[in-house]
């Protein structure tokens, strides 16, 4: 395990890897490596044809080949940091390939469905104006949950109507609130946040109950309640709120760097899978409602 340990000590010392992203990397090496003890093997120097059996047992398993690409992922990155760092002399999975992943095409709700979803939460209850508030801001800023539910009271600034956005790799950037979403955080910030907060200071801008920290499973459970509630029956995902901000920014004839800038993300070509999406509804609403459809 040492050498495990220190790859995530360099992950986070050298590449400023976030909470998420280092605990991912270890599930995946912890399974790895409980992979190469059932076969006799090492960390330091593991058979490819134990790989391959591995990720053909997963496969039977029911894994899907998107997981087991993401797996392979984790597991070349440790052995270039290995390589690198001088642990191994060579790549032991150089040769090792998986067939390519198609990207999948994200269930994105409708403009009426996030309108009702909005709707959900009872606002006459501190933790329903929570909610809300918290829905808002996951719809007109696009934020990850994990994002959002990161904010601090200093990330957001009214008066200018930005909020400061802490994304993956601790980059920061400023997204718009419009003004709907101000409009309810500053009745959450007048209204509901003291009387969630009581005595307990701290600056989380959405707290839990009491003390209790709001974490990314809480909110998820709270999403699909007030789903529920609402009757959409479209299946969700944490990131559903976020498909909907940038499809809908899309159809509506945003341009597709200045959503990939709101979004937070590195490569234009992540943001490209949006453009699909689009389309699929242009295309759909053609079938529908043109005559020739």
């Amino acid at each position: 395990m040492d050498l495990l340990d220190a790859f995530l000590d360099a992950q986070w010392l050298e590449r400023g890897a976030s909470e998420h992203t280092l605990a991912a990397y270890r599930r995946d090496l912890m399974a790895w490596c409980r992979a190469l003890d059932d076969a006799g093997a090492t960390l330091a120097a593991p058979p490819p044809e134990v790989l391959v059996a591995w990720f053909e047992a997963r496969r039977e398993a029911g894994y899907k080949l998107r997981s087991n690409a993401r797996l392979l992922s984790s597991l070349r990155g440790f052995y270039r940091w290995a390589r690198l760092a001088g642990h191994v002399s060579d790549d032991p999975l150089a040769g090792v390939r998986l067939p390519p992943v198609r990207p999948g095409l994200p269930n994105v709700i409708d403009e009426a469905e996030v309108e009702r979803l909005l709707a959900a939460p009872d606002i006459a209850l501190p933790l329903g104006l929570r909610d809300r508030t918290m829905l808002e801001l996951l719809y007109a800023c696009g934020l990850r949950v994990s994002e959002l539910v990161g904010l601090s009271v200093d990330a957001v600034n009214l008066r200018q109507g930005v909020v400061r956005v802490r994304g993956k790799g601790d980059k920061d950037r400023l997204v718009p609130l419009g003004a709907e979403a101000a409009h309810w955080l500053e009745r959450y910030i007048d209204a509901a946040r003291p009387a969630l907060m009581g005595d307990v200071t701290r600056p989380a801008l959405f707290p839990g109950r009491g003390d209790q920290s709001m974490t990314r499973q809480t909110f998820w459970h709270r999403i699909k309640a007030h789903a529920r509630a609402a009757g959409i029956t479209t299946p969700l995902s944490p990131h559903t709120l976020r498909h909907a901000f940038a499809t809908h920014l899309l159809n509506h004839g945003a341009n597709l760097r200045v959503v990939q800038l709101l979004l937070g993300h590195s490569d234009l070509s992540t943001t490209q899978i949006y453009t699909h999406v689009a389309q699929a509804r242009l295309e759909q609403l053609h079938t529908d409602h043109h005559p020739r459809g």
